[in-house]
């Protein structure tokens, strides 16, 4: 029988029982669809959040990984690539054939040449050559002797060790005063070492060897047992140790002419002190260098804090120009003393453009016209400083340098309002913007160098050493690289002869009993007239020139 055809009887308690749990079932269903509704919903929130905190990682991940791969492709180029800036031709839209190469270095071809140097200041040693058989090969008849002679020159250098034997006269007295003793001798020769065997030639070649040359210590004792001077590493180290105070006051008084200058330049490099202080967790000290018109003075500290530039420009009431780098040592002096003026070094400016298209290869285009737009910058500067101050072709020269600038900072403002600018070119140029002010100063003072390549320079002769015979032993010792490093680089400022100049001093040292002299003043280049100069500034041979015959028939 069908069930459609078939009847239910049901009591009244049941169909309420069944209308009951029909609405039960119905309110169950209702609620578990939307219980499923509100997890879908929810699920698809936390979904969509994941997601969008995927994509922020992603684009972390590859904002770090974009960077790491610059890091390493900058880091590639410093140790693999080359040293000297590459030239890039001009690709732009419109340029029209390749850049010109660049002159070439030395004599060009076609030019007329400068002849050789003879150097006739140099002493003379005449050499007679004559023939070892002055006879006619064929028949043996004697040759005669042809007045005058065919004259040529050979320079040569004759490095030699010798002992200066001193005699010293006696006397005995003839009258009877009774003041004198029985034997008298003439004085000892003044020394720069109490009972030291070893003259001052000797420790003015070390000074200069090691300091100004660059050379380790072992090579140098080496290059002199080679010449027959035997020196123990204890003597030399000794020696060092007790010549080191003789330079303090030549140390005080760069410092006082420093202070007395208008313009500097200020750098800083690493530098070894190999001492354990308390304190102290290594060996990594810093040697700053402070270069002015007159002077260069370079400061051993431990530390990098703006500390050191305080002390060294402690006492300074004039208002200053201080050219340097972006350090944050530098800001902070400036910013504690108002009449401080920061000009900021265009060559790092550069340098950041450089990196930008080393290690962003999509940033090379649009860096490199940064580099071409500071060169021009550059190449205005110059002409403007080519034409005399007052000149008629000044004020033009200085126009077009203010209106460039004026068109960087305006290409610099577009740049940056530019929503999609990628975020290694804004770095670039917000930190230029924030420099911008120090940037700037040579304009309105054309004495003052576009960068700090000055001070740069300074510090080829520390690195050299550094390089050489990596730092210093002591504390004393470093004090006296900082203090050679500038008595040298003031004397080069100059153009006096340093080994001129430190024969005088230490004899000036002996003479005055192991100390110092009184009077500084003949040794400091901005106190010695024309005469004083000119002796200085020649060559050690110059006063000593003298003319020996030989004959080597």
């Amino acid at each position: 029988m069908p069930f459609a055809s078939a009847y239910v009887t049901l009591t009244k308690q049941e169909h309420i029982e069944l209308l009951m749990q029909a609405h039960s079932f119905k309110s169950l269903h209702e609620r578990a669809v939307a219980r499923a509704a509100w997890r879908e919903g929810r699920y698809k929130k936390v979904l969509r959040q994941l997601k969008a905190q995927g994509a922020q990682r992603e684009a972390a991940l590859q904002a770090e990984l974009e960077a790491a791969q610059a890091r390493v492709r900058d880091l590639e180029q410093r140790l693999f690539g080359r040293k000297s800036e590459r030239h890039f031709r001009d690709t732009r839209q419109g340029s029209e054939g390749d850049c010109p190469a660049p002159r070439p270095r030395g004599q060009q071809r076609g030019a007329p040449g400068h002849g050789r140097c003879l150097q006739p200041e140099l002493p003379a040693h005449h050499e007679v050559v004559e023939l070892a058989s002055p006879q006619c090969p064929r028949c043996g008849m004697k040759l005669k002797a042809f007045p005058g002679t065919e004259d040529s020159e050979v320079l040569e250098i004759e490095v030699k060790a010798y002992r200066r034997v001193i005699h010293r006269r006696r006397y005995t007295p003839t009258c009877h005063c009774g003041c004198l003793p029985g034997i008298v001798s003439a004085p000892p020769p003044a020394r720069l070492i109490k009972r030291g065997k070893f003259g001052i030639s000797v420790w003015t070649q070390v000074l200069l060897d090691k300091f100004a040359y660059g050379r380790p210590s072992q090579r140098l004792l080496q290059d002199l047992a080679d010449h027959g001077l035997h020196m123990s590493p204890g003597t030399l180290a000794g020696g060092l140790q007790a010549i080191a105070p003789l330079f303090e006051p030549m140390g005080q008084a760069l410092i006082a002419q420093l202070r007395s200058e208008q313009h500097m330049h200020a750098d800083e490099t690493r530098w070894a002190v190999f001492v354990n202080l308390q304190g102290k967790a290594n060996h990594r000290w810093y040697l700053w260098v402070f270069h002015a018109r007159s002077v260069v003075h370079y400061v051993l500290d431990q530390t990098r804090s703006s500390q050191v530039v305080t002390h060294e420009l402690s006492g300074i009431k004039q208002a200053i120009i201080l050219s340097c780098d972006r350090y944050s040592a530098y800001k902070k002096f400036a910013r504690l003393h108002p009449g401080v003026v920061l000009a900021y070094c265009w060559a790092h400016q550069r340098r950041d453009f450089i990196e930008l298209a080393n290690a962003h290869p999509a940033c090379e285009r649009w860096a490199l016209e940064w580099v071409e737009a500071i060169g021009q910058l550059y190449h205005l500067n110059a002409l403007r400083l080519q034409a005399p101050p007052g000149s008629a072709a000044r004020a033009p020269a200085q126009a077009n340098l203010q209106q460039a600038m004026e068109r960087l900072a305006d290409q610099r403002e577009r740049a940056l309002a530019n929503p999609r600018l990628p975020e290694p070119e804004r770095k670039v140029l917000q930190s230029m913007a924030a420099h911008w002010r120090g940037l700037s100063v040579f304009v309105d003072a054309p004495w003052v160098p576009m960068d700090n390549n000055t001070a740069e320079r300074d510090m080829r002769a520390p690195v050299v050493g550094r390089k050489n015979f990596y730092g210093s032993g002591a504390q004393w010792s470093g004090q006296l690289a900082a203090t050679m490093y500038s008595v040298l680089a003031t004397l080069g400022l100059w153009q006096i002869n340093a080994r001129t100049w430190l024969g005088a001093y230490l004899q000036a040292c002996a003479d005055n009993g192991n100390r110092a002299p009184a009077d500084l003043a003949p040794f400091l280049p901005w106190a010695m007239d024309e005469a004083r100069l000119a002796a200085m500034r020649a060559t050690a041979c110059a006063a000593t020139a003298r003319t020996e015959v030989f004959d080597t028939s």
